[in-house]
């Protein structure tokens, strides 16, 4: 089996760029499930209705979110889609869920959703203890597990690629928007790259207009984000997993910018 994880869409740019390339790189690499992060498709911040069902149009299997989930009010009308997945570890007690459990090719998937603490300034619990809490809890439902790790810090991501070894089939990162060159499978069996990058503008700050983006920097006073222009990149990793062992034999990272 080979799942594809899609980088951080970036606006409807990244939307688009993922309607242009997904087809194509379906068939070559033969993908058989879809996971992308949608968190920053509504023009950077949050996800609307709209961007929504137009990445479902993809016949994308899994949406996975991050520190942005909550950026648009539309989030609350499709919370609840199964598609949909949000960090585990918000507070109790919030709407969505942080973990799936999907059918492909005679084989169960369990697709969970975290996000760091480290950096990130949003109050959650923590990822490590929730991520461990919902793999025993499903461990003997599925056959393949896949942790999106919505993390600034790479040691924190690195960290919990090795909590995770040997329990999970592959543990990735988003949010940093830059693609590692550090895809590697631990000694127990789990793969795992510390960020698999952006679908989105390519002359960028991660996506956002360069010279509003250098304007905060330089005066550290308030300017409006927005994403920049001009063609797109689009980044993600193809895990190629063992259909006996449910383990990754290989990965290929995928960076596609012209």
């Amino acid at each position: 089996m080979n799942i594809l994880a899609v980088g951080d869409l970036i606006g409807n740019a990244g939307i688009k760029e993922l309607s242009k390339r997904l087809n194509n790189i379906r068939e070559k690499e033969k993908i058989d499930f879809v996971i992308v992060n949608g968190e920053n498709s509504a023009e950077g911040m949050g996800m609307t209705e709209k961007n929504f069902h137009d990445i479902l149009s993809q016949n994308v299997d899994v949406i996975t979110m991050g520190n942005h989930t909550w950026g648009k009010k539309d989030i609350f009308k499709f919370i609840d889609h199964p598609k949909l997945i949000r960090p585990a570890n918000y507070p109790r007690g919030v709407v969505g869920k942080g973990y799936g459990i999907y059918e492909c090719n005679n084989k169960k998937i369990g697709v969970i959703n975290l996000i760091g603490r480290v950096d990130i300034n949003i109050l959650t619990e923590n990822p490590f203890i929730i991520g461990k809490d919902i793999v025993n809890k499903i461990k003997n439902e599925v056959d393949i597990i896949i942790v999106d790790f919505h993390a600034e810090a790479s040691a924190e991501k690195i960290a919990m690629g090795n909590y995770l070894d040997g329990m999970v089939t592959a543990v990735y990162g988003t949010h940093t928007h830059v693609q590692t060159a550090d895809d590697r499978i631990f000694p127990n069996g789990t793969a795992y790259i510390t960020d698999i990058g952006m679908t989105g503008p390519k002359n960028s700050v991660i996506g956002m207009d360069i010279s509003a983006s250098i304007k905060r920097f330089e005066t550290t006073l308030p300017e409006r984000y927005k994403v920049a222009g001009g063609d797109c990149i689009f980044n993600g990793v193809i895990f190629n997993i063992d259909d006996n062992t449910n383990k990754v034999v290989n990965m290929k990272r995928l960076y596609f910018n012209k």
